[in-house]
């Protein structure tokens, strides 16, 4: 695979949505261990479309469904006869010509999934008469991997995703914060259980801006005994309010 700067961005999308085949997405995980450029695209590209994928629900592909898109894309196109000769890009560029069509097409596809999965959400959240979080936060780890999300409704609830396994102690409980503003500190959500998804009660709180802190920390069984949090912080993001 060709790392060309001009197409990280494409790359990051196709691994974190999972298009890459097993050889190029062990390229890219090799190839992240010294390319920060392409750790941060990748890091992008896991908090722009983790909020979509976390909320929609899972649902099973039609059989044959992707040998029929395969089927229907071809790799090349149709060459223009011109007196035996041919004006088709590859005949004067190969690898450029491939690797564009290659790019070009896969961003589309990428463009549509995302379009997808946006209206998906919408008709969830119309027909359900879900009440939408105020603030979306994405949870990333000290290496800049996403570790949980949390949603924010304004009205004492707030759920939190955990996209990752977090090895908890039986001595040990993860505890939610936020910090509402510098004045008032940190704030506890609520503990999680079993280190598991859940909705959190919290306590009165002003309404959620954007920007606001939330993170996760490691704390004793039955959460920090100060009000604060004390122990190692698993996860840590900015919230975002959605658009």
């Amino acid at each position: 695979m060709i790392f060309d700067p001009t197409h990280i961005d494409e790359i990051a999308d196709e691994y974190v949505l999972g298009l890459l085949d097993q050889s190029d997405q062990t390229a890219v995980e090799t190839e992240m261990e010294h390319n920060a450029v392409l750790r941060n695209a990748v890091a992008a590209s896991r908090e722009r479309f983790l909020p979509l994928d976390a909320t929609v629900e899972p649902a099973s592909v039609p059989a044959g469904l992707w040998s029929r898109i395969e089927a229907g894309l071809g790799d090349a196109e149709p060459a223009v006869p011109l007196g035996g000769a041919t004006l088709a890009p590859e005949a004067i560029y190969p690898s450029a010509a491939n690797e564009n069509r290659r790019y070009g097409w896969k961003a589309t596809a990428i463009a549509s999934m995302a379009a997808s999965l946006l209206l998906a959400i919408a008709l969830t959240w119309s027909l359900g008469r879900q009440a939408e979080p105020i603030v979306i936060a994405v949870l990333l780890d000290e290496r800049g991997d996403v570790q949980a999300v949390v949603e924010d409704f304004g009205n004492d609830n707030a759920r939190i995703r955990l996209l990752a396994d977090l090895t908890v102690p039986d001595d040990k409980a993860i505890e939610v914060w936020t910090l509402p503003s510098r004045d008032m500190g940190p704030v506890s959500l609520g503990l999680l259980e079993g280190a598991s998804s859940r909705v959190l009660r919290a306590p009165p709180l002003p309404k959620p801006q954007d920007a606001q802190l939330y993170e996760i920390t490691l704390e004793q069984a039955g959460g920090s005994p100060t009000g604060r949090p004390t122990g190692p912080i698993l996860a840590k993001g900015f919230a975002k309010m959605p658009r």
